[in-house]
């Protein structure tokens, strides 16, 4: 099973009971929020964040019908009156990555390489090990998180274990001023792939740096100075202190190292503001500029469920808006941005504290804000009504009627799931099935929709259904231990 985070869930539940209100339709039917009512609603969001435990500071930038605005919220530091500002430099964490892919389609653009090109060509020695069954690790794989590359080289885990949580960050950055380019070259050799390239996408820090010293052998320069002279100078980004620098916290209020090694500027180490970073979402935004278009274009996967271009994940809204989203994070450090190229709207929010739950709030407050700016999507509008009327019931045939009226209506396996465990845990679990019997009749060959459904059933009290789902989740998924587990709490056979 997969559940979705809280604040996922509360980002979803709280746009879901804004419906029966006279919610405004998105751009293409009606007029958006007001200025003023965005900046009111952005002040809320931005205040609600805040009231979060460990929370710090928050800085946000949004793009807007060419406008750009900047929020501000808590203190550079605890304890202490700087508040941050536009110009406020945060670590970005993994939103570094989309820098070093949009490097990597210059490259291409300028046919210096080839997606499609073997990594080890551009490695010097050999490196017979980035390879499975004959299939080399290609460029592309690289940037597409395709790699099979281990998230870590070398994955020093086991080395913290007994060590208290809050000095591991220390540990860490400790170990990686003493690691070089030749370290990680030469720890690449003890790689092993355990299956081809291309298959799943999945975070690997390993591989966007080591894009980053491909890259810099293409060019002959370092990636600092590749980052600098292709993207921070044409965009004119600043990329330096302006006035102090923020101090970044974990959840227990305690300073965290700064994420600053030159090893690790590819794959989390950049440094931007939310003036800086808004500059670059319009640059992304226009997808005007060849090298943007081909990181922006499904390089995995389908966009109407889950997709990946170089780096930036995409997908569809509920009205099939288009969204280019990434998350970072860092020792003290969490980071959010999204761009929607159809309305021409990006935003980005830097904070500097970091926890498991922070980058999910950050996302689930850049929904919110969108959802201020443009109002509830008529067609979703149009299918909790319709839902509502039919109290859940035959929501298929809810969802295929209110489709006739809006053929924009898209649903996600991961929404359904989302909005289906949203009012579970307020209590309508029968709601929550009917919703879940919908997810399985728009995704049959998912496994995870059967295994939300059986875990419905078995709350119900129906053994026999909850039985068949889990069954069926195991059929699709036989990695599935949750279905097992539920199993043989029930008393039944695994197949």
């Amino acid at each position: 099973m997969t559940v979705p985070s809280f604040s996922a869930i509360a980002g979803l539940f709280a746009c879901l009971l804004q419906l029966p209100a006279a919610a405004q339709l998105r751009p293409s039917t009606a007029a958006a929020t007001t200025p003023a009512a965005l900046d009111a609603a952005v002040q809320r969001i931005g205040n609600a964040f805040m009231q979060q435990p460990a929370r710090v500071g928050l800085s946000v930038g949004i793009i807007k019908d060419g406008q750009t605005q900047f929020y501000n919220f808590g203190t550079i530091e605890k304890g202490k009156s700087p508040a941050p500002t536009q110009n406020t430099a945060y670590e970005i964490g993994s939103i570094s990555k989309t820098f070093g892919s949009l490097l990597l389609a210059r490259a291409v653009v300028e046919k210096r390489v080839k997606l499609t090109d073997d990594v080890r060509q551009y490695l010097p020695g050999k490196y017979p090990n980035l390879a499975f069954a004959g299939q080399p690790v290609q460029l592309l794989h690289l940037a597409n998180t395709t790699s099979g590359l281990p998230d870590n080289v070398p994955d020093r885990s086991a080395d913290y274990q007994r060590a208290n949580p809050d000095s591991i960050p220390f540990l860490m950055a400790e170990a990686l001023k003493h690691y070089s380019k030749e370290n990680f070259l030469e720890d690449l050799r003890q790689v092993k792939l355990t299956a081809a390239p291309g298959l799943a996408p999945r975070h690997s820090n390993a591989a966007a740096q080591l894009l980053g010293y491909v890259l810099e052998n293409v060019y002959k320069r370092p990636f600092f100075e590749l980052v600098a002279t292709y993207i921070n100078k044409p965009l004119r980004l600043q990329a330096t202190a302006q006035g102090p620098l923020p101090v970044g916290y974990n959840e227990h209020g305690t300073p965290m190292p700064r994420y600053n090694v030159a090893t690790m500027y590819a794959s989390g180490g950049l440094q931007y503001s939310t003036a800086d970073m808004t500059k670059y979402l319009q640059h992304q935004i226009n997808e005007t500029d060849a090298a943007v278009a081909l990181t922006h274009r499904p390089a995995w996967g389908q966009p109407d469920e889950d997709a990946v271009g170089l780096n930036w994940v995409i997908s569809k809204t509920v009205d099939s808006q288009r969204l280019l989203d990434h998350t970072g994070g860092t020792f003290g450090f969490a980071s959010y941005c999204a761009l929607y190229p159809g309305l021409k709207f990006g935003i980005v929010l830097l904070s500097n504290e970091s926890d498991r739950g922070t980058q999910g709030s950050l996302r689930a407050m850049a929904e919110e804000v969108l959802e201020a700016a443009y109002g509830t999507p008529p067609a979703l509008v149009a299918l909790q009504a319709e839902l509502q009327r039919r109290s859940y019931t035959e929501a298929a045939a809810a969802v295929a009627k209110v489709k006739q009226q809006h053929p924009e209506l898209h649903l996600t396996e991961d929404y359904v799931n989302t909005w289906g465990y949203a009012l579970a845990r307020q209590g309508q679990p029968k709601q929550a099935l009917e919703l879940f019997k919908l997810n399985v009749s728009l995704h049959p060959k998912a496994w995870n929709t059967y295994d939300s459904l059986g875990e419905t059933y078995e709350l119900l009290g129906d053994r026999t259904l909850a039985i068949k789902n889990y069954q069926q989740s195991l059929a699709l998924n036989p990695d599935n231990s949750g279905a097992v587990e539920h199993l043989k709490k029930l008393a039944a056979p695994a197949n």
